[in-house]
């Protein structure tokens, strides 16, 4: 099968490498599967071609698409720049794509949505999803339970539907949770790839970067940990054998 390309954007190494180890296990997939990109450490390959891959998965990060252009972190700004320079082709191709945390905010953006820190930021943590109509029909989707919970957090999100996409899944703090356009292009608010151990690292990597007050790290990892989150990796599995086929 065409390997799937995995962009990374986070420059602590160590979480970098704790999401690709997600990815790879809770998607199904070997290394010999993936190209994966940092983009923190190197641009988009020269010549890159989508249609050499299976999909496009993109990680989350501590940069947000709404920052002021003016201060935003120079490697941010090409990171997002360089992302985004991918999206006209996915979006009009209707390539496969799985968008999680930032990857949501970038698909809204490019499709002309409000991507902002107004509304619906969600602390560390577990929420509990709800599936929508839609989303009860959406291959990635179907049969799993009508509630269940996944881990977040994040500053900025979606703060309407963008225009062209179905709603799949919802919650209390931020109604937009999973979104499709097309039939192919999906961006989660939540991160498919996490369970407890994953966001214990995430909280100890993180605790200095403004998610939260550094002193209540323990009690989230701790909460983290009493958490029931097991339902959201079978949504990043689907997708992997869907397009992976």
């Amino acid at each position: 099968m065409k390997p799937f390309l995995i962009l990374q954007l986070r420059p602590e190494v160590e979480a970098s490498d704790g999401e690709f180890a997600a990815f790879l296990g809770k998607g199904g997939l070997s290394e010999a599967q993936v190209h994966r990109v940092c983009l923190d450490r190197e641009p988009l390959p020269e010549g890159l071609r989508l249609d050499d891959y299976a999909g496009v998965i993109v990680g989350g990060g501590p940069g947000c698409v709404s920052d002021d252009p003016a201060t935003k972190d120079p490697v941010e700004a090409r990171i997002e720049a360089e992302i985004l320079s991918l999206m006209p082709e996915i979006t009009e191709r209707d390539v496969p794509f799985m968008g999680c945390c930032y990857g949501i905010g970038i698909l809204g953006h490019h499709l002309g949505a409000e991507v902002s820190k107004r509304r619906y930021g969600e602390p560390v943590g577990p929420v509990t999803c709800r599936v929508t109509d839609a989303g009860a029909a959406d291959p990635l989707v179907a049969g799993l339970p009508q509630a269940f919970d996944a881990f977040v957090g994040h500053k900025e999100a979606v703060q309407d539907l963008p225009d062209g996409c179905v709603h799949l899944l919802a919650s209390d703090p931020c109604p937009y949770q999973m979104i499709r356009y097309g039939q192919n292009v999906y961006a989660t608010q939540f991160h498919p790839e996490a369970d407890a151990g994953v966001f214990e690292d995430r909280i100890r990597i993180y605790r200095h970067k403004g998610y939260f007050a550094p002193e209540t790290a323990d009690d989230l990892i701790a909460m983290c940990h009493a958490s029931d989150v097991t339902v959201p990796v079978e949504i990043l599995r689907r997708f992997v054998s869907r397009y992976g086929g």
